[in-house]
């Protein structure tokens, strides 16, 4: 069996990195397979289920001494990062923002197997496109890197801490039963981003339309809850009876740009998040919302986010 040392005992990348090179298993995802069934989450999300594609599998140990298998898998369904070079790579590590080059990866749950020894194990089953599986399989420096970013998502996640001696396996490609994983396939809405003059109908700077959504650390959750919550008013229109549309008023006075706000809406249900934890917001709304028709406008200016969201009529 071929094993791999530590990779990060000296230069251990930060949660912040971390946060930003993974995505969960609720992403979402451009170009779905029509063929595979498409259903709905509570808050009325679509997604996909998909099965992994088993490709490697490693072996290690939990600090506190049990054992631990993670299947490295593959799925068309996942987008595939940015081609680089080795030399690439490391520019872009040593770059003032490495976080430019992420990693989609879909984390799945947790599940209970026996080893080949008759004794308890936990599998993790972790998912990448089929051509960056390719990548690890022939650059050690990629394999090393996505390893160490993988096991620190794991360890976010579900709250453990792995040990970095993984040992891989060299006659079976996975341990236990490969789990169906859900995928998005609707994005978060795009906050335009206006410059407050009259006739600014474009945002001076298009945020990226962040197709997936980044794995969260335990703490980077507990950080994200504990953040102050800002001044908002919700009004209806028309103002009396049932309403076509609610209008939410959002003042974000220590927020510079549109590209640091991360906006979540369901079908009653409103969630704003901001970089560094500068403010939370998280509330349930009085009517149940078409939540794939609303959107939203940050003004630069007066540093007031806007958000419209269509009201499902009564049937």
């Amino acid at each position: 069996m071929e094993s791999i040392g530590d990779p990060s005992s000296d230069n251990s990348l930060s949660d912040a990195f971390i946060k930003n090179l993974l995505l969960n298993s609720n992403n979402q995802n451009d170009g779905l397979d029509n063929q595979m069934k498409q259903t709905k989450t509570s808050d009325g999300v679509p997604f996909i289920a998909i099965t992994p594609v088993p490709g490697m599998c490693l072996k290690t140990r939990t600090v506190a001494g049990e054992k631990v298998f993670i299947n490295v898998c593959h799925s068309e369904n996942v987008p595939e990062p940015k081609d680089l070079t080795d030399d690439e790579l490391l520019q872009v590590l040593d770059s003032e923002d490495p976080t430019q080059f992420r990693i989609p990866m879909s984390i799945g749950e947790p599940h209970a197997e026996i080893d080949k020894s008759g004794g308890g194990c936990t599998a993790y089953d972790v998912i990448v496109h089929p051509k960056f599986m390719k990548k690890i399989e022939k650059s050690e420096l990629f394999k090393t890197f996505f390893l160490t970013i993988m096991c620190e998502g794991i360890e976010g996640k579900y709250d453990i801490q792995l040990k970095r001696d993984w040992v891989f396996l060299k006659n079976r490609r996975s341990v236990g039963t490969l789990l169906e994983q859900h995928i998005r396939t609707k994005s978060k809405p795009v906050i335009m981003e206006m410059s407050g003059e009259e006739g600014d109908q474009l945002p001076e700077i298009q945020p990226e339309k962040r197709n997936l959504v980044e794995e969260l650390h335990h703490h980077e959750e507990t950080l994200m809850k504990t953040a102050p919550e800002p001044k908002f008013t919700i009004l209806q229109e028309p103002a009396e009876g049932h309403p076509e549309f609610l209008v939410a008023e959002i003042h974000l006075p220590n927020i510079k740009t549109a590209q640091s706000l991360t906006l979540d809406i369901g079908e009653d249900h409103l969630v704003l998040t901001t970089r560094s934890h500068v403010y939370h917001l998280d509330i349930f709304l009085p009517f149940d919302l078409l939540n794939e028709e609303s959107g939203a406008q940050f003004d630069k200016n007066s540093k007031v986010l806007t958000v419209t969201m269509p009201v499902k009529p009564i049937s």
